[in-house]
This record gives structure tokens, sequence and C-alpha cells, in this order.
């Protein structure tokens, strides 16, 4: 009797014309919440991951302020406005100058379903020098033009609204941005595509804060050969999409209250 345990079926590639339920963009916001958590790239309570709800109205999903991201269900995500006020009964407060990033994004850019920001050690790191990310590694290549740049103006709160109008001009239609002193945020038009961005871009500054540490010259690839590693890279909207299920397995086995 083989001991070796079944491989899961493979996953169905998604259906371009679907549109999907409010569940699925909770379960799946719910998911990268727990995800941030289990890659070490939360603050305790602080930052935030949205994801745009379908239907009339502008309608976001964003985490109870207060819960630490390991502890994010599908059901206790809150529905707020554009404003970041809540629009559902809720036992938990909800930060609307946390949101202020994110509904300036939502509100103009309408591929960015999800909006993801964090203050991660090497995002931080990487936001506090001059120019940004580096092509010091495949990984990194792929950023190439994809990454914009925001300065920072204070923390990002009511009493300065028009930082909005900075902040979306800056992004462009990348998806990928450094916020200057501050951290990181990706956007996508799925929670997959988000999170992958996140994921990379994370990994892509941890691996340039460890080059610039070790002291040796940095050998940096022709322009040539980035531009070619960045062309070889998918945009399109499965992006991130493979790992997203692999990823949504683990959590099925390891932690699966987040569903709930």
């Amino acid at each position: 009797m083989s001991l070796t345990a079944p491989l899961p079926p493979p996953p169905v590639k998604p259906d371009s014309s679907h549109v999907q339920t409010e569940q699925e963009i909770r379960e799946d916001l719910a998911a990268a919440y727990r995800l941030v958590a289990m890659f070490g790239m939360t603050d305790l309570v602080f930052t935030h991951l949205s994801a745009r709800l379908p239907g009339e109205g502008h309608r976001f999903l964003v985490n109870p302020y207060g819960l630490l991201f390991e502890e994010i269900t599908a059901s206790s995500l809150v529905e707020v406005d554009a404003e970041g006020e809540p629009k559902q009964a809720t036992t938990w407060p909800v930060n609307p100058a946390g949101f202020v990033i994110h509904s300036a994004v939502h509100r103009e850019r309408h591929d960015a379903m999800c909006v993801m920001h964090t203050h991660t050690l090497a995002g931080m790191a990487v936001a506090a020098q001059k120019g940004t990310l580096l092509p010091l590694n495949q990984m990194s290549m792929e950023f190439d033009g994809r990454v914009a740049i925001h300065g920072y103006e204070g923390i990002a709160a009511d009493d300065n609204l028009s930082e909005r109008d900075r902040l979306v001009r800056d992004l462009e239609d990348k998806p990928c941005m450094i916020l200057r002193h501050h951290g990181l945020m990706t956007v996508g038009p799925t929670v997959a595509a988000a999170f992958y961005w996140m994921y990379y871009l994370e990994q892509a500054c941890r691996i340039q804060l460890a080059a610039q540490s070790s002291g040796a010259e940095l050998d940096l690839p022709s322009t040539q050969t980035v531009q070619r590693t960045r062309a070889q890279s998918s945009t399109g909207p499965t992006k991130g999409w493979l790992p997203w299920q692999a990823l949504r397995r683990k959590l099925d086995r390891e932690q699966p209250d987040y569903r709930h």
C-alpha cells in the first residue's frame, strides 16, 4: 500500500467573466490577512488590506480595528463606504484615518479591486533610501518601471485629504508603490494579484538590504537585461492566481477558520 498522500486536484483556470460574490471576496481577503501574518509582514493591529465589493456605490471590506491579522475571518471583515465609515453593524471600531490611502486608490483606480499596505522592516528600510528598488535579482527586475514613489507628508489622516490626489497621481497605472519613510503598497484586480505583488515586493526589498549589508560592490545588470526580464513576466488579470490556489490550500489545512 502506498503511503504517499494523494495530490490535490489541479486548480480550475479562472473564468474571466466570473464576478466574485461578496462571500468569495470575504474569504479571499481574510486569507490574505492570514498570509500577511504568516509571512511576517504585519505591524501589530495597524495597516490595512482592503477589497472593493461588487454592486452599486463605493463599498469596501477592511479589518476591524484592534484585531491581529491572524485573527481575521471572512465574517469579521467590516463593510465601509468610501470614507471608511462602517455600513454594517459591528462591535469593533474601524479606523477611518487608516483607510485614507485605500479610499484614494479605490476611488480613482477602477482596476484596483484590492489594495494592500504594509509597514515591514525591509519595506520601510528601502523606503528610507534615495532612489528606488534596485534590479539586483530576477525577482527585483520584474518591478522595473512598475514601482511608483510617493513622498512622505506625515501620517495619512483626514486633516490632509488633498494628499489623496497626489498619491493617486504618483501611483499612475502602476501596481506597486514605495511610500517614503512609511512602507509599501500594492494594488490588483484581484486579491491574488495584489498579494503576489506585495509578497515579491517585500522579497525584493529584503534582497536589496541583504546585498547592501554585505559591503561588496553591487553588480547591476544592463538595462537591456532588466527590460528583457521584466518583459518575460506576465501582468494579466490572472496574475498570482496559481500560487494563490496553493496558499489557499495551505490555509485550508492549517487555519481553516479564516473562511468563517
